[in-house]
């Protein structure tokens, strides 16, 4: 009864759209840190953050519009907890892709995938209960 009450329709609703809005992002982070790491030859880990950056960014505008319709006149409020939430994944990304690569020797581009997909759904249930609650 608990998780029915927690996953309503209207939620799920809501991750789908964020994972849309994520999967776009996916794009952004990639295509980002692949411009910086291979044509600019940029670190690995500032390569990602860079691309982190932009991706934060572009998804925080596309979820306020479209995935939770926010309202907030406070946009510098909510940006900044979005992306303080986006600085912890992206914490929890960086360590995955290091323990990946530099513990499991897997390919960095597999390592960030992985380490995308987990910190997806941190950001998901963090910013639907506390940035755009």
């Amino acid at each position: 009864m608990l998780l029915q009450s927690f996953f309503t329709e209207a939620f799920l609703l809501k991750f789908i759209k964020f994972c849309l809005v994520g999967f776009s992002g996916v794009f952004v982070d990639f295509g980002t840190t692949f411009v910086c790491k291979e044509i600019l030859k940029i670190q690995k880990y500032v390569a990602n953050t860079c691309g982190f950056a932009l991706a934060a960014t572009t998804n925080y505008f596309m979820n306020r519009m479209w995935t939770f319709h926010s309202t907030n006149p406070n946009i510098m409020q909510e940006f900044t907890r979005f992306f303080f939430i986006a600085l912890i994944g992206l914490v929890i990304n960086l360590l995955i892709i290091w323990a990946m690569t530099g513990k499991f020797k897997v390919n960095f581009y597999v390592s960030k995938l992985v380490a995308t997909l987990l910190v997806t759904l941190w950001n998901f249930l963090i910013n639907a209960y506390y940035t755009f609650a």
